[in-house]
């Protein structure tokens, strides 16, 4: 964060209480608060048309209706999201990271630990969105590699090839036809299925 781009957040009250006083301290620590909603229900269409760095929810203990909301917005438009409350306990503390809450704070905070914790918060949620994009390559690339072997076993039993060439053969078809081994796997099994 710089004094030029300040990170932008969006407060979500899910108390009773006022958040003037978090506001003011955010705001003192140089954060940029652009918008306040009251409860839950309107999470998605700020974070749409604010476009915030960052969400911070105020509550006693999340309720469903809240974590709904934070499960959906993880998969519209993820954004680390900083949870204080009031009531710790390992199922709330569970279910609020399940829903995607980066960290669960138990108890008001000192202003001068705002900071350090929307920090950790920042990074906490970066390296998951790495692992998340690592886990999904990973799946990806198994999967690709049972349609090649998929296709491989085809050709073996069509062509009474060995394992080797029909390897071979399969990427001498896909340099040619100027696709992905995986691409041209799919395509033969396709058609293996037509041709019964």
């Amino acid at each position: 964060m710089t004094a030029s781009t300040p990170l932008r957040l969006l407060l979500v009250n899910d108390t009773d209480r006022p958040m003037a006083q978090l506001h003011a301290a955010l705001t003192a620590a140089g954060y940029l608060v652009v918008a306040e909603a009251q409860g839950a229900a309107e999470l998605l269409q700020l974070v749409d048309s604010q476009s915030p760095d960052i969400i911070i929810i105020d509550t006693e203990s999340p309720s469903r209706d809240t974590l709904e909301q934070l499960a959906l917005m993880g998969h519209a438009a993820p954004r680390p999201v900083v949870m204080f409350a009031e009531q710790g306990g390992l199922p709330a503390i569970q279910a609020a990271v399940s829903a995607g809450v980066t960290a669960y704070v138990v108890d008001q905070v000192a202003a001068s630990r705002l900071a350090p914790i929307i920090d950790m918060a920042r990074v906490k949620f970066e390296e998951d969105a790495r692992l998340k994009k690592r886990l999904l390559q990973m799946e990806e690339q198994l999967a690709e590699r049972k349609l090649i072997e998929r296709a491989k076993g085809i050709l073996m039993e069509r062509r009474q090839l060995s394992e080797a060439d029909a390897y071979a053969l399969l990427r001498s078809q896909a340099m040619q036809s100027g696709l992905r081994l995986a691409e041209l796997s799919r395509q033969l099994i396709n058609s293996s299925k037509l041709l019964g």
